[in-house]
């Protein structure tokens, strides 16, 4: 079961919420730390795909021609470097012909804004649907520049799945792109004068990566 509050969608599945729990424990080690967040992500990529449209085929079975449905438009996954791709084997076991793109952003030392550093986007983005991965949606700051991003680049129908949110970083895409819906495992308290999600579970690229610097 799920809770939905207007555009955001909070997966309270027992299993999930035992995988976040590994994610924020300090002592989960890297390896432990990817595996749990592919395992949860499964969760997310269902929970994202609930109410994907259909369109009704025909098929047949071995023994008959039967009505089938398939999905109405195609997928596009597009995950915010580099904490997304850790986002992306769940999805993918889901969306398996699923398109790929990328984002990757990095904070201007100078404005504090995000800069884009690598943007490589599937072809035909409009009739798509586009999952947009990022485990952390904290400011916002990010989530909403990438996907301003896409909209230029043709995007109509996109879904913000994540692992944690802030009320700031939701506040700040409700504002800026308030018709994408956000999925996320957890809404956490708010963010520490750094911009770290509190509880949270760090840094999650870091993490991922055991690039850790503490």
């Amino acid at each position: 079961m799920n809770t939905t509050h207007d555009h955001l969608e909070i997966i309270t599945h027992p299993v999930a919420r035992q995988l976040l729990t590994r994610l924020r424990d300090q002592a989960t080690p890297p390896p432990e730390f990817a595996s749990t967040l592919t395992l949860l992500s499964r969760f997310i990529a269902h929970a994202a795909s609930t109410h994907l449209p259909l369109k009704e085929i025909s098929i047949t079975t071995p023994l008959e021609p039967t009505p089938g449905v398939t999905l109405a438009q195609p997928v596009a996954l597009v995950p915010i470097l580099r904490a997304g791709l850790g986002l992306m084997d769940g999805f993918l076991a889901l969306f398996p012909h699923a398109a790929v793109g990328h984002i990757g952003l990095a904070r201007d030392e100078k404005t504090l804004l995000p800069r884009t550093y690598l943007e490589k986007f599937p072809a035909l983005l409009g009739p798509r649907i586009i999952f947009v991965l990022d485990p952390m949606l904290a400011t916002g700051g990010s989530a909403s520049h990438a996907l301003k991003q896409l909209k230029l680049a043709g995007a109509k129908n996109l879904i913000f799945c994540s692992v944690l949110a802030a009320p700031e970083g939701v506040e700040r895409l409700a504002q800026d792109h308030p018709e994408v819906p956000i999925i996320t495992v957890a809404l956490d308290r708010q963010l520490n004068e750094r911009g770290y999600i509190l509880p949270g579970l760090g840094d999650a690229g870091d993490r991922l990566c055991g690039t850790l610097d503490m």
